[in-house]
């Protein structure tokens, strides 16, 4: 009795916890899976983790090749979230591998993945999957030899201060960052064939990625501004992750360190990459950026029930609410930029919707003299917010008979020729019967 009690007890403990975080009336993460392969990242990078901990999230630490890993039980996720601080593991522990992240991923969970010099087959594979390509010779570094830090151990300049930051303020946020970013890692590239991820933080045209043990002997097949330090992509399902080539860049000495390129007389007291990683998690958990539709509707102008199918020529009223999160409560979304499309095999009607400012959207329009099975649709991609692809079918007839006009004016010729045909007719009768 007291083993099924307890069993009980563990069904209804783990219903709760997989009932918390992402969801359709609260979209940020709230249990946020970290992995190590060192616990001392657990206090290098404490002021990270510190950061993550005041706004609300619940972390788990573990070693990335502890036996016991899993990230679901009985068919529920147990965490809303990863990091994986383990640029060096060579396998991951437990039930979990690529294919494994990678599944946590396609299920709308959202994943942060820093890497380093000698990153290991792993973290590349993930990294690949989601668009993101490093550097395949072993040990390289990004190095810059324009764009560097001034400090004394940094002799093969690949300490760098960097400042091509994407403009976007629904990932970074509405505020300029005091000063630029320390990065020490590795560089990577996009896949051209991806249009889902995007540099957030672009190398500048003198890097390069190279070992800086080595002698350089021939150009390096990565350089320029192709490269990515830091890079975000949002999947299909909304799904987001982050990709730093830098574990640096979340350290409390990167945090803390003042920042002064060589060459330049403008010293930094602290460097930018403390608010840096602040906004790419608050966008990366959804704190910001999440958008959702609601009371989606349509009918006929100056009617209020939603009709089962239209017919041709009517007047049509489509509207629709879109809220934004902003970390703690749904806030009314504004743009301009909304469409609509009254669409069969191609669009027949495209439409700018209009706003109210309090996020109600609506348009009006009239049917098109086609008759057919439509869809209203709206499909909303903008950079740094979730995407809101919402579809009615909508069925469109023509008119029935009895719905016509009695006397169509553009029928008058075929009247007149009908009506005097009848009195040739009765005048060539008269004339034949009775004219000798």
């Amino acid at each position: 009795m007291a083993a099924r009690c307890g069993f009980v007890a563990a069904v209804l403990l783990l219903a709760v916890v997989c009932c918390r975080g992402f969801s359709e009336e609260r979209p940020t993460d709230q249990k946020i899976f970290v992995l190590l392969d060192d616990l001392s990242i657990r206090s290098t990078h404490g002021l990270f983790f510190k950061s993550l901990s005041d706004r609300g999230y619940e972390l788990d630490f573990k070693l990335a090749d502890d036996p016991s890993l899993t990230l679901q039980k009985y068919g529920k996720y147990l965490y809303d979230a990863a990091i994986i601080f383990a640029p060096r593991v060579e396998m991951l522990g437990g039930n979990l591998d690529v294919s494994a992240i990678l599944e946590f991923i396609d299920s709308g969970h959202d994943l942060i993945l820093a890497a380093d010099i000698g990153v290991s087959s792993v973290v590349r594979d993930i990294a690949t999957e989601c668009g993101v390509e490093f550097d395949e010779r072993a040990d390289v570094a990004l190095i810059d030899h324009a764009n560097y830090a001034s400090s004394a151990s940094d002799i093969d300049h690949s300490l760098i201060v960097a400042n091509d930051v994407l403009n976007c303020s629904a990932i970074l946020g509405a505020a300029e960052l005091p000063a630029p970013v320390l990065f020490r890692g590795i560089g990577t590239t996009l896949n051209a064939n991806s249009d889902l991820v995007v540099k957030v933080l672009s190398a500048s045209p003198s890097a390069f990625s190279h070992n800086p043990a080595v002698e350089a002997k021939s150009p390096p097949p990565i350089y320029g501004s192709d490269i990515a330090m830091v890079s975000v992509m949002q999947a299909r399902n909304n799904a987001r992750v982050l990709i730093s080539g830098s574990l640096d860049l979340f350290s409390n000495r990167f945090f803390r360190a003042p920042v002064q390129k060589a060459g330049s007389a403008t010293r930094y007291p602290k460097s930018g990459n403390e608010q840096f990683a602040v906004e790419l998690t608050k966008w990366t958990f959804h704190e910001r950026g999440h958008l959702r539709a609601a009371n989606v509707g349509h009918h006929r102008v100056g009617e209020s029930e939603e009709p089962s199918v239209y017919r041709i020529t009517d007047e049509l009223e489509y509207s629709l609410d879109i809220l934004e999160w902003d970390g703690k409560k749904w806030q009314p979304y504004r743009a301009n930029d909304v469409q609509m499309q009254f669409y069969m095999m191609s669009p027949y009607v495209l439409k700018t919707l209009s706003h109210d400012n309090q996020g109600r959207y609506s348009v009006s329009f009239c049917v098109p003299d086609v008759y057919g099975v439509f869809q209203l649709k709206v499909q909303y991609r903008r950079l740094g917010y979730a995407t809101l692809d919402l579809s009615r079918q909508i069925p469109v007839r023509p008119f029935r008979h009895n719905e016509y006009e009695r006397f169509i004016l553009s029928a008058w010729p075929y009247y007149t020729s009908s009506f005097s045909m009848m009195v040739g007719f009765f005048v060539f009768g008269i004339a034949f019967a009775y004219h000798k």
